[in-house]
């Protein structure tokens, strides 16, 4: 029979679709098995009003390696095709005999995956000549379709005893370069264990059994006349093998799966030895599309999470086939430490299922993703506090860093998430708690901002606020000052720290007397500041000091602790300064001493000052910057 060309725009179009459209050669199975589940799936369908088509021995899909040939086969017992189908189907290009069934039988409930018509074309990656044997139910003659690529093809009588299809790959030499190593391989395509791990890797839940001959080392009898010292021997043997699972885990009754089975699929399907902390299994109906998703909570971080090349994303299934590996669309980046899987039949898929349109549905499936994932973690929050701590531990830096992208775009959806440490309960709260806990009276939240919580507990600024009986929440991540500044307020009550301006928390009686003080040492004030050679804004009389003789506080929006974290960024733009303020504890004896310096030694007084300042900034958790001449200061004053 003379060679017909293909029906669509020649060779540049079937180069196209083999060479563009798929970007890993072992996507070609995946395709093939699709079609060929598409087919039963046909079959069946007919079959419930004709009995006569169902097949004595069931349905099956079955994979068959010739490596002296080198051939592969994938053969199903579906619907088959008439030679009409075959040229229509196999012959024009991004024509889909699935999605024409679809139609013509108002199928919209089944699980027909291959839509677009050129899965098939994916062969010629691999393949240098594919032959395709087909008989179609109800049909006595079977046809013949055969092809080497964007030439053409042939379609005659052919032989085959039973209805469905037979797709007969030649596959291709490996190509090497000039030195002789391989540079596209091809024989692994017809390697048992290869083609078996291809199958559990995209078509492990497609529904019909796929299976293959494998090899067995299995022991010879041993002889009758063996000798003493006879050693076992082995032959192999190839036994029939269901390669595929067929039923995926994600779609039993959630009352069906124990913590076990839940637990054991995540540890090998994410390599993980650690349990999870939280299962989410869940099925969810809507007009824009409809899927099942079981993701899981991590105990820990991978080892690269926190690094440029991790790579957040869920599996996509569509039908129980592996479409994408990392659908990285899925999840927002605060989320991106979850794992798991979505399985969705109604995703509108282009002319590859490697490539999503980015569609309404799949917007739709993760917006609906990212609300259950935090309605779960919220629950968590309340009813197993031990676990979300742990999760907090281990991925609170990206709900913070979440918050705190884009300007703070997302910061409502993630306000509740957020936990701190209480000064007063001595654990990790949320806003929300220290809003509830919150005295009568008390007007802001206090937070205090700095390396760790024993820093934290040792600031002389929190002796006022504790002799109010308030909480302090306590910021030891870089980021965390950021993300409170872009809140701004929980529940109407605004956000203050303890070291940045009046903290309104002194009587007038204070507050006054601290002025008067201030006034009356102007001079005094004056000279220190200008000892200091610009490094604070002010000195004076502090209102908030109870026990300790100095300290330092910030005015404007940058502090002291943003200070340090800023200008330690690698890259930095410049050198930034918060505007500090020296404060002075004037019920402190190191005041009447620093009045007396004042009146009888400035020269002292200017070393007393840079001491004092140097002492506050340690007590701030910050490095002075030059620590010999601090040092050096100390000991010539015990020397006098």
């Amino acid at each position: 029979m003379a060679k017909q060309q293909f029906k669509a725009e020649s060779k540049r179009l079937l180069d196209m679709m083999i060479n563009s459209i798929y970007t890993h050669k072992e996507i070609f199975l995946r395709e093939l098995i699709s079609n060929a589940s598409d087919a039963i799936d046909k079959r069946h369908f007919r079959s419930l009003t004709d009995a006569s088509l169902v097949p004595e021995n069931g349905y099956e899909i079955r994979l068959s390696a010739d490596t002296d040939a080198r051939t592969l086969t994938i053969s199903d017992n579906g619907i088959g095709m008439t030679k009409d189908e075959l040229e229509n189907n196999l012959g024009v290009i991004a024509q889909s005999g699935s999605l024409a069934f679809k139609k013509e039988n108002q199928t919209d409930d089944t699980d027909i995956i291959g839509q677009f018509g050129v899965g098939f074309y994916a062969s010629f990656m691999v393949a240098s000549n594919v032959r395709v044997i087909s008989k179609a139910c109800g049909e006595t003659q079977a046809y013949v379709w055969e092809s080497d690529g964007a030439d053409g093809y042939t379609i005659e009588p052919g032989e085959k005893d039973s209805f469905g299809t037979d797709i007969i790959l030649t596959i291709k030499p490996n190509q090497e370069n000039e030195n002789g190593d391989v540079e596209e391989g091809y024989d692994e395509f017809l390697e048992t264990y290869r083609l078996a791990g291809l199958v559990r890797k995209y078509s492990d839940y497609i529904r019909y059994p796929i299976k293959m001959l494998m090899p067995h080392s299995k022991e010879k009898p041993k002889p009758e006349d063996a000798p003493e010292d006879y050693q076992p021997e082995y032959e192999t043997v190839y036994e029939d093998e269901t390669l595929n699972s067929m039923v995926p885990l994600w779609k039993k009754d959630k009352k069906d799966i124990t913590e076990d089975e839940y637990n054991e699929f995540y540890r090998s399907k994410f390599m993980d030895y650690m349990k999870p902390l939280r299962v989410i299994h869940s099925h969810s109906e809507g007009l824009t599309a409809s899927y099942t998703s079981m993701l899981y909570i991590p105990a820990q971080a991978p080892y690269d999470y926190y690094s440029k090349d991790y790579q957040k994303g869920l599996q996509l299934y569509a039908s129980g086939v592996l479409i994408m590996d990392k659908c990285a669309d899925l999840l927002p980046d605060y989320f991106g430490f979850v794992r798991g899987l979505v399985d969705s039949s109604d995703l509108s898929l282009n002319i590859s299922r490697e490539m999503l349109q980015h569609d309404r549905q799949l917007k739709a499936i993760a917006i609906s993703l990212e609300k259950k994932i935090k309605s779960e973690l919220l629950k968590m929050q309340k009813d197993d506090r031990e676990n979300y701590e742990k999760f907090w531990e281990a991925f609170g830096y990206t709900i913070k860093a979440g918050a705190y992208a884009n300007y703070g775009a997302d910061k409502e959806k993630l306000r509740d998430l957020l936990m701190f440490y209480s000064a007063k309960e001595k654990k990790m709260i949320s806003l929300k708690e220290y809003r509830e806990a919150m005295p009568e009276g008390q007007e802001e939240i206090y937070y205090a901002a700095g390396a760790n919580v024993d820093l934290l507990d040792k600031l002389p600024q929190a002796e006022m606020v504790r002799k109010h009986d308030y909480d302090i929440l306590y910021l030891t991540a870089d980021i965390d000052e950021f993300v409170i500044n872009l809140l701004a307020e929980q529940d109407e009550k605004k956000f203050r720290s303890i070291t940045a301006g009046d903290l309104n928390l002194s009587s007038d009686e204070e507050k006054k007397e601290a002025e008067e003080k201030s006034t009356a040492n102007r001079a005094m004030f004056d000279l220190m500041k200008e000892s200091l050679d610009g490094k604070v804004k002010d000195v004076r009389v502090s209102s908030r000091l109870v026990n300790d003789p100095v300290c330092l506080t910030s005015e404007g929006s940058l502090s002291i602790e943003m200070e340090r974290v800023l200008n330690a960024m690698p890259n930095g733009q410049g050198h930034v300064n918060a505007e500090k303020i020296l404060e002075i504890n004037a019920s402190h004896p190191v005041f009447e001493t620093l009045c007396k310096l004042y009146n009888d030694d400035q020269d002292k007084l200017k070393q007393y000052t840079e001491l004092l300042y140097n002492q506050a900034l340690l007590i701030a958790g910050i490095p002075i910057a030059d620590p010999a001449a601090f040092s050096n200061a100390i000991c010539d004053l015990m020397a006098k």
